[in-house]
C-alpha cells in the first residue's frame, strides 16, 4: 500500500465461462477488488447465454476497456451466427436481449473484434482445447488466422461455412473452409480427442467419462504443449483443475455453480469463486 492507501501491485486474473450471468461477475469483480486502472482480466470465453443477462455482462466487460481482454467460446459464436442468419435459435438461448437491442450492431462489431487465443503471465489460454500436434506458437498463429477472418468482410460466409464436425483430424495442408472450421471447433469445442488427435463432440461428461479411444485433451501423452501452462473453460463438467500448468476454470455458475478467477500475476496461484443462483438446470 502506497501512503494514501492505494493498491500498487498489479494484478492478473484469468475468469470461466460467464454466460449471461451479470450479476456474478459483478459480485466477482467486488470481491476481487479489482481496479481497471491498475489490473488485467482475461475471461476465457461465453460470455453469453443461457444466463439472464447477456447484454449486461457485455456493456460491464466493455467499459472496462484495455483492462479486459475477452476470448471467444462457442456460445459467443453462436450469437455471431445467430444474427447472420448461419443458426437457427437452440433450446435455453437467452440471446434476445442482445439481438433485440438498439445497439446490436454496435456489440456484434466488439464481439468479431476479441480473440480465439492469447498469451497471459506464461498462461496459453483458450475456451476449449488444444489438439496434441499444435505446439503453442501454432495455436496462437491458427487463432489470429481465424481472428482476421472475423474482423474481415466476408463475417457471413465465415458463419455458414463454421458450422459441423469435419474435419476431424488437423493436417498442415489444410485450407480454406476446412482448416477454419477445424480450428473454431478445437479452441471453442474440444473436450475429447484420441492420442493422435481425432475430435470428438457428443460427450459433455466428466473426463472420466471418455468414449472408447479417446481422452480428455489435456491428457494425451505427448502433446506438443506438454509443459506450457494453459488455461481453459468450456467444460464445467470438470470443475476446477488447478495442477502446476493446467488451469480449467469453468464451474458452472450458469448451472447454480460457481465463477472462478484466478489471480496468475508474478507467478502466484490464487483461486477465487463467488456463488451463482442456477439460471438454468442441466438437460432443461
Amino acid at each position: 500500500m502506497g501512503p494514501q492507501g492505494s493498491r500498487i501491485t498489479r494484478m492478473n486474473y484469468l475468469i470461466g465461462d460467464v454466460q449471461g450471468c451479470d450479476d456474478a461477475l459483478g459480485r466477482l469483480l467486488q470481491r476481487i477488488a479489482f481496479s481497471p486502472s491498475n489490473d488485467r482480466l482475461v475471461l476465457l470465453g461465453d460470455l453469453v447465454n443461457r444466463g439472464p443477462a447477456s447484454l449486461a455482462v457485455l456493456q460491464r466487460v466493455a467499459a472496462l476497456g484495455n483492462a479486459a481482454t475477452c476470448l471467444l467460446g462457442n456460445h459467443d459464436l453462436h450469437l455471431l451466427a445467430a444474427a447472420h442468419g448461419a443458426r437457427s435459435p437452440q433450446k435455453g438461448d437467452t440471446l434476445d436481449d442482445v439481438l433485440q437491442s438498439s445497439d446490436a450492431a454496435h456489440w456484434l462489431h466488439w464481439l468479431r473484434h476479441q480473440h480465439l487465443a492469447l498469451m497471459e503471465s506464461g498462461w496459453l489460454c483458450v475456451h476449449a482445447g488444444v489438439v496434441p500436434q499444435w505446439t503453442a506458437a501454432q495455436t496462437l498463429a491458427l487463432a489470429s488466422e481465424v481472428e482476421a477472418e472475423l474482423r474481415g468482410p466476408a463475417l457471413a460466409d465465415l458463419m455458414q461455412q463454421m458450422t459441423g464436425n469435419t474435419p476431424d483430424l488437423w493436417d498442415d495442408a489444410l485450407q480454406g473452409a476446412e482448416r477454419t472450421r477445424f480450428t473454431i471447433n478445437v479452441l471453442t469445442r474440444l473436450r475429447f480427442c484420441t492420442a493422435e488427435g481425432r475430435l470428438e463432440f457428443k460427450s459433455k461428461d466428466g473426463a472420466g467419462a471418455a468414449p472408447a479411444g479417446y481422452m480428455p485433451w489435456f491428457a494425451v501423452p505427448g502433446r506438443a504443449t506438454r509443459g506450457q501452462p494453459i488455461a481453459f473453460g468450456h467444460w464445467s463438467t470438470l470443475g476446477l483443475i488447478n495442477e502446476a500448468h493446467l488451469l480449467a476454470t469453468d464451474t458452472g455458475c450458469v448451472w447454480g455453480g460457481a465463477l472462478t478467477a484466478v489471480r496468475v500475476d508474478g507467478g502466484r496461484r490464487e483461486v477465487i469463486q463467488v456463488p451463482c443462483t442456477a439460471a438454468q438446470q442441466p438437460g432443461a
